[in-house]
């Protein structure tokens, strides 16, 4: 037996070290030094893509009096600006060569492979079928990832199963790692067990037991569950993350004796989130957003602010506005279809489509553990809003204190609103979440030990079985993080974004085509705010360029430049809300108890429903001049005969 042990271990040291001796090698392949200057390629070469040549120069081979320096590459000579002893070349590699660089009478050759920019696709492709095909999201993400891995060692020269090899360490070693070493994850994270912590807590303490009963009082069924389910998802405005877990956990066991689907509170909470919080004046988004709109305007020296184009790019923003109406209509008709009906129907007790569900099986056990208050104590309501309140409240309060400017507030110049959407935007949201969540566990506990109904040792017991329910979101969201960064690596958005933009296209078509490819990449992505981060700088200035080119007149101009912004960020909530690998999706999931994948399964159905009406409906015509309060008449009306059309009653039968 030990002899076994031992040769085991002796092959997996082998192995490992073999791994580290071929990630010297290949680190050494990408850099070629000599006693005149050394040659520094980009870690990862992506053809089609313009990426810097690095080229360090001994400042004896060279004295830097000039600030530019004759280079040649490929027998081009140029003249490139110098820093220190350091040049920096742009350069696009097209195909596999040898690149020849020359500096005096000293000419180097490296040998260059790039990856083929098409090959960026196949990591989140790989990790999309794979999560829809096993309905397994773990193992789909690692796939994603390996292929991703894999690829990139391919390219740099390693035979095809140390490439395997290599790209299964680096999984590890470089992108779960760099995805955790980010102070905005680590928030997410933090802020995610801290909510966890204190719903756990005050679910012990009767505090949720208590709003249920409160609320009992005004839910007769199942429709008025809903509903409420969807108010609170609008109360909760002003980030997606906090009203994903609020509403999720607090409406679940409401929800649950309702008889309302866990498929279906994962939809509520999911397109209740991120629509509220990308439309809304005083969001944790309006930073981002502004930011990136800014970006555009830079580029083209527009007399336009970034708030004046957000403001006025709410006119055309129809996918979250029509998914709220959706879910209304739904609601209101007691209808459903497709996947969802069947969960429905399922949930509420009714006979039909009972054979297909196997959720049981896939759910993870502290998922599934429900948590129960302590017998023998009164449920008191105020034990569970107080520290919900504080939660609001709070991130609110630290919104405003981490984003005041008194130049802002001292600005005589803004209204209001401006300023409070200005403070709002500027504001470090993690801090304010992080603070909140914190001061909202520690009042839960304050209330424990105050009415005697917890003892420190329950309370712990509480706000460790409270970390152990987020487990699961931690590791499917690190995974999410580490495609989302492997997909960056691979310019996959420059993939999707180019194939589509290079055909010339008529300005009036732009904002459709817009809202298609901010789609794609935020399915393939799973990020909203990366997929709006890279196109707002790209979409704004190829519209109003493309407008100017049209001889169209700056009214005109300023329309489509308004509706692109606008199908910038509602296609990126659309794709977000298709995609299995978006940290909001998982989180809806998590928050309502809900497989990952039944989730998306459910909820696919209805979000390529609103997304074709908004398209069509919306933002295609809108961009003819069609006016769009007109056009929000039209869509809802759309949506309520696709419901009266294909929606089937979701009642007990008896």
């Amino acid at each position: 037996m030990r002899l076994r042990m031992t040769k085991t271990l002796r092959i997996i040291l082998f192995l490992l070290a073999f791994g580290l001796a071929i990630n010297c090698v290949q680190a050494e392949s990408s850099s070629i030094s000599t006693p005149n200057f050394q040659i520094e390629l980009p870690d990862i070469v992506v053809a089609g893509i313009t990426q810097d040549i690095l080229i360090t120069v001994n400042e004896q081979f060279m004295p830097f009096a000039a600030d530019s320096v004759a280079l040649t590459l490929n027998e081009k000579t140029e003249h490139y600006l110098i820093s220190g002893n350091q040049i920096r070349v742009p350069y696009a590699f097209s195909k596999k060569e040898e690149l020849t660089i020359g500096i005096e009478n000293v000419e180097k050759k490296i040998p260059v492979s790039p990856i083929p920019l098409w090959m960026s696709i196949l990591p989140p492709l790989f990790a999309i079928l794979f999560a829809l095909l096993l309905r397994e999201v773990y193992s789909a993400l690692i796939i994603g990832l390996w292929v991703g891995t894999s690829i990139i060692f391919y390219y740099k020269g390693a035979t095809f199963f140390v490439a395997v090899f290599q790209g299964f360490l680096s999984i590890i070693d470089t992108y779960i790692v760099e995805s955790l070493n980010d102070r905005g994850h680590l928030s997410i994270i933090l802020f995610s067990m801290i909510i966890a912590a204190t719903v756990s807590v005050i679910t012990k303490n009767g505090g949720m037991k208590g709003v249920v009963n409160q609320l009992s009082r005004f839910v007769t069924g199942p429709r008025s569950a809903s509903f409420i389910t969807w108010l609170l998802g609008i109360m909760i405005f002003f980030d997606d993350y906090a009203n994903t877990l609020v509403v999720g956990n607090t409406m679940r066991p409401l929800t649950d004796k309702m008889k309302v689907s866990r498929e279906k509170l994962a939809y509520l909470i999911d397109s209740t989130a991120a629509p509220v919080a990308a439309i809304a004046f005083v969001t944790t988004w309006i930073g981002a957003e502004l930011s990136y709109i800014q970006d555009g305007i830079n580029q083209l020296n527009l007399d336009e602010s970034a708030y004046g184009v957000f403001f006025h790019s709410l006119a055309y923003s129809f996918y979250p506005v029509f998914t709220l109406i959706f879910i209304l209509i739904l609601i209101w008709k007691d209808v459903d279809y497709g996947p969802m009906l069947k969960a429905e129907r399922r949930a509420r007790g009714t006979s039909e489509d009972q054979g297909d569900y196997t959720i049981d099986e896939q759910f993870n056990k502290d998922m599934q553990e429900e948590i129960h208050a302590k017998p023998g104590i009164t449920s008191r309501s105020f034990n569970a809003i107080i520290p919900v309140l504080v939660i609001i409240v709070g991130t609110l309060s630290g919104l405003f204190y981490t984003g005041y400017r008194d130049a802002v507030w001292q600005n005589s110049s803004l209204g209001f609103v401006d300023k409070l959407s200005e403070t709002m935007g500027g504001a470090d949201s993690y801090l304010a979440l992080l603070w909140a969540s914190s001061g909202s566990l520690m009042v839960a506990l304050l209330l424990s030990f105050g009415q005697k109904l917890l003892t420190i040792k329950e309370s712990m017991e509480s706000i460790i079985q409270g970390f152990k329910t987020m487990l699961p979101a931690v590791m499917i969201l690190t995974l999410a993080w580490s495609i989302a960064l492997i997909t960056k690596h691979m310019h996959t958005a420059d993939f999707i974004s180019q194939s589509l933009i290079d055909a010339s296209v008529s300005p009036f078509l732009l904002p459709t085509l817009t809202f298609v490819i901010a789609a794609l990449i935020s399915f393939s992505t799973g990020s909203s705010w990366g997929t709006m981060a890279i196109l707002y700088p790209l979409m704004l200035p190829s519209a109003w360029l493309l407008a100017k080119h049209a001889n169209l007149d700056y009214t005109t101009s300023m329309s489509i430049f308004h509706n692109i912004a606008a199908a910038v960020l509602t296609g990126s909530v659309f794709g977000d809300h298709c995609s299995p690998i978006s940290d909001t999706t998982i989180l809806s999931s998590l928050a309502s108890s809900c497989p990952h994948i039944e989730h998306v399964r459910t909820q696919l159905p209805y979000a390529m429903t609103v997304g074709f009406v908004a398209m069509v409906i919306g933002t295609l015509p809108s961009s003819f001049g069609i006016n769009p309060a007109f056009l929000f008449i039209i869509g809802i009306l759309m949506l309520y005969l696709i419901i009266q059309k294909f929606g089937k009653p979701t009642r007990i039968l008896t």
